[in-house]
């Protein structure tokens, strides 16, 4: 793990909690799964549409993604400039996620929370009706309602052509400011997302590997106890 700062220590000690957690799969859901759900969006930029509905139709198509990714965390007035590595994978609504030491699984019924830190396991069940709940049915459903989108900038990264879609929240009441989703023109895959609040917290996650239709293990998405055995088990539910 990275030296972290004061601030950040404290922030991912909350992780037993899921609030950072949250956080990052929200933000990471926000760049990839989410995008499934952008054809039921109703059209703010023709163009914007179709870029998004090629990325659906090509998210839609694999069994399965493998993706390694940067997270970065910025707020000047609170002097927090962290970068974190991290990899997810995911089949369907089952995924594994790695970042910040700590990984999370998620079987399509029970969210496994592995902090090896404190030798403790988080088993908890997914419970739909929670609102703040990271579910498989809101991954798929992120974008659904409550954000006007148009196409933003070009860039040339490293001779990749990335077309932003600039997403901006209705609600006044969303802490964001705005989020700018960037899209390869040519492999129609996902190369960043840059979330910025209203209080001046930016936070960008750039894909830096994005793999498709891997060899898997069939225990890929299974927690196994015995795996753990000085570990506390932590059962929610």
């Amino acid at each position: 793990m990275n030296k972290i700062n004061p601030i950040m220590r404290t922030k991912i000690q909350e992780i037993n909690n899921n609030s950072i957690f949250n956080m990052t799969i929200k933000c990471f859901q926000m760049a990839v799964i989410m995008l499934l759900s952008f054809t039921s969006i109703q059209a703010q930029d023709k163009k914007a549409k179709d870029l998004l509905n090629e990325v659906t139709t090509k998210i839609k198509s694999y069994d399965n993604i493998v993706i390694d990714f940067k997270y970065s965390l910025n707020n000047a007035k609170e002097n927090i400039n962290q970068d974190s590595k991290g990899n997810v994978t995911m089949k369907g609504n089952q995924y594994v996620l790695n970042f910040m030491g700590v990984t999370k699984i998620f079987d399509g019924q029970k969210t496994y929370t592995i902090v090896p830190e404190d030798e403790e396991v988080t088993i908890s069940k997914v419970n739909e009706k929670d609102d703040n709940a990271i579910t498989p049915s809101k991954m798929l459903t992120f974008f659904n309602s409550g954000y006007k989108y148009n196409m933003d900038i070009v860039q040339n990264v490293k001779g990749r052509k990335i077309q932003y879609i600039k997403l901006v929240p209705t609600s006044g009441k969303d802490q964001r400011k705005e989020i700018l989703l960037g899209i390869d023109v040519q492999t129609k895959h996902i190369y960043n997302l840059i979330e910025t609040g209203k209080n001046g917290t930016k936070t960008t996650l750039t894909v830096n590997s994005f793999k498709t239709n891997q060899p898997l293990s069939k225990n890929q998405f299974t927690f196994v106890a015995s795996k753990y055995p000085k570990y506390y088990i932590n059962k929610l539910d």
